[in-house]
């Protein structure tokens, strides 16, 4: 089953498929869909396969402080392409894909309940966690979604907060952890390593010439971790994104090339035991661990020495993540 993605009240209204159907949903940004945001949307696709329900999500695109206050919009850790990808991943069959606008930030919640969660999803039960808030200037919360809900023919399920190490588990949380560079923590709030996507571009070619290949990437994500080298995984997407790519080890460096007097922040990644020519193509680039701060070399030379090591360091990383996962399939 693959994921459909409705753009906007009216579109949902018109197709048929949707239209007539009752619905379980989720209603947030999802940035990341960190473990929270999936123990919520696994309620809704449980509860719609019992219930014979639409399994469904409500987003918002552009993030809505973009639009009231863009000076407090965080960074966003994920593109919307990869949101979507993750909630299909779990099982959510329809997403209600609304561009935030002004406009949209004045319904109040009552007019937002009545016309969208109800006149156009026809919600059977809706999942929030028990902070949820919505409608014009946050003034809709769980109670009054419950105050509404014999009104419209609804229930409301409460999802309990999701911890990990005492603290409730949030986009809010990721972000920091990625900024620090933390990116074991950022991974297990979000069960997956964090990953960037873009399209390779050209660099000057002089580490090519005096270090080593690397490819420079493009970031569709706003969000960075913070500057220094890293254990990753690159893939190159296939034209047209068909196919299923190999994940090759690499090391990625994130800073200002100080080496060769760099200025502007790039993402640099050595793929281990590769170097063909993909400039334009796409990559995804999933980060696994910090390993070093990233420092100016006297010496071209004496970079590719330390570089030389890091690649050491990431082939030791693969191999023993290959002896864990051999150690499970036995068990």
């Amino acid at each position: 089953m693959s994921l459909r993605v409705v753009h906007g009240i009216e579109a949902w209204r018109r197709d048929s498929a949707f239209s007539a159907r009752g619905t379980a949903l989720a209603i947030g940004n999802f940035d990341g869909v960190h473990v929270g945001h999936q123990a919520t949307l696994r309620r809704v696709v449980e509860h719609a396969r019992r219930a014979g329900s639409l399994a469904t999500a409500v987003t918002f695109d552009p993030h809505p402080l973009k639009v009231l206050r863009p000076q407090h919009a965080p960074k966003l850790i994920s593109t919307l392409e990869q949101r979507l990808e993750w909630m299909e991943a779990l099982g959510v069959e329809a997403v209600l894909l609304l561009e935030f606008t002004r406009a949209l930030s004045l319904i109040s919640a009552e007019d937002f309940t009545a016309q969208v969660l109800a006149g156009t999803l026809h919600a059977e039960r809706i999942f929030v966690g028990d902070n949820f808030c919505f409608g014009h200037r946050h003034t809709g919360d769980v109670a009054l979604l419950q105050r509404l809900s014999a009104q419209f023919g609804y229930s409301v399920e409460i999802v309990p907060p999701v911890s990990f190490r005492g603290e409730i588990v949030s986009s809010t949380a990721v972000r920091r952890a990625v900024q620090e560079g933390r990116l074991g923590a950022a991974a297990r709030l979000m069960a997956r390593p964090f990953t960037l996507t873009g399209k390779i571009i050209d660099g000057t070619g002089r580490g090519r010439r005096e270090v080593v290949p690397t490819l420079n990437l493009h970031c569709d994500q706003e969000l960075l971790p913070a500057q220094g080298v890293y254990i990753t995984e690159a893939r190159l997407l296939p034209h047209g994104h068909g196919g299923v790519p190999h994940w090759h080890p690499a090391a990625t460096n994130v800073g200002t090339r100080p080496t060769f007097d760099g200025t502007g922040l790039s993402v640099e990644t050595h793929l281990l035991d590769f170097n063909a020519a993909v400039s334009g193509r796409v990559m995804e680039l999933r980060f696994w661990k910090y390993l070093r701060s990233e420092k100016k070399f006297a010496t071209p030379a004496a970079l590719k020495k330390q570089i030389e090591s890091d690649m050491s360091r990431t082939r030791a990383f693969f191999r023993h993540r290959s002896r864990i996962g051999r150690a499970k399939q036995r068990a």
